[in-house]
């Protein structure tokens, strides 16, 4: 008996990458696993359903089961036939993990309106639909042990040159995070989010993560991490962001300042009714941020 001995899970952006190496974690552990991908290139375009046939065919040479989807995240019809051909195959869902990516860098300035679309709409667009068909079909089963693993990024939670759409849209997954751990846990789901950095077709251009090869900084260790967060193991960890750096894995947490109460006050109070000023606000910024 494993893990998800009896479970259905859903894994978007699975023909390769981190995607294909959840699907396979989930298998090993006995879930019945959608593989969705569309089989585009990194940058979105283009379609070939040998990517999730491929993952397919080794689950079920490993003695898994597995079927394969290649509709787009990012479209609602093709969305909601993901979650509908688990339903159909296996009657049920229990796990989804919001994986889909794409990328198309380039400085601000010189960001097509295509370009910033094409990013939101498959990351954090396509997260939505499926979290709400999703949400929808386990509404339907009643209360259960569910759960949702989305994907953001250290991009999206502390910025990253020439990346404007695709940080954009990681941090609004933070967000989604939270939102949807809260709305989701009166359906006996959990939701939380990974921000992994691993050597895969997505980060091959880059030489530190070249350098440090599969071994290290292999989309393994991320499926790791995934895997236990989608268990019964963590059935009271809900909304929260773990980073995956290879075998370092952290967390990430949203932080407030103390602050100050007012411009002639202290952290005790204030004791007037004056408003800020530009001017006030400027000398109190050592108190009121974290940085002097």
């Amino acid at each position: 008996m494993g893990l998800y001995t009896g479970k259905v899970v859903i894994v978007t952006g699975s023909g390769n990458g981190i995607g294909r190496a959840e699907a396979l974690a989930f298998a090993k552990e006995g879930a019945h696993v959608v593989v969705n991908d569309v089989g585009g290139a990194r940058d979105g375009t283009g379609k070939d359903t040998k990517a999730a046939d491929a993952v397919v065919a080794e689950i079920k040479a490993a003695g898994g089961d597995a079927i394969a989807t290649t509709t787009s995240v990012a479209d609602l019809d093709g969305a909601e036939s993901i979650v509908w051909a688990a339903l159909n195959r296996y009657k049920r869902v229990d796990v989804l993990v919001n994986n889909a990516g794409i990328l198309r860098d380039k400085g601000l300035l010189n960001m097509a309106v295509a370009e910033w679309d094409a990013v939101l709409d498959v990351h954090l667009k396509g997260s939505f639909l499926m979290t709400r068909a999703f949400g929808r079909a386990i509404k339907q089963q009643g209360p259960g042990a569910y759960a949702i693993v989305n994907t953001t990024s250290m991009s999206g939670l502390l910025g990253n040159f020439g990346q404007a759409n695709y940080s954009a849209a990681k941090a609004g997954l933070f967000g989604l995070t939270r939102t949807t751990s809260i709305e989701f846990e009166k359906l006996g789901c959990r939701t939380n989010a990974i921000a992994p950095v691993a050597l895969t077709r997505m980060t091959e251009d880059i030489p530190l993560l070249q350098q440090m090869g599969v071994e290290q900084m292999g989309p393994i260790h991320v499926a790791a991490v995934v895997s236990w967060l989608a268990s019964d193991l963590a059935k009271d960890v809900n909304g929260r962001v773990f980073g995956v750096h290879g075998k370092k894995v952290f967390e990430y947490a949203m932080s407030q300042s103390d602050g100050v109460d007012g411009p002639n006050g202290n952290d005790s109070g204030d004791d007037s009714d004056a408003p800020w000023t530009p001017e006030a606000l400027q000398a109190a910024l050592p108190r009121i941020g974290f940085k002097g």
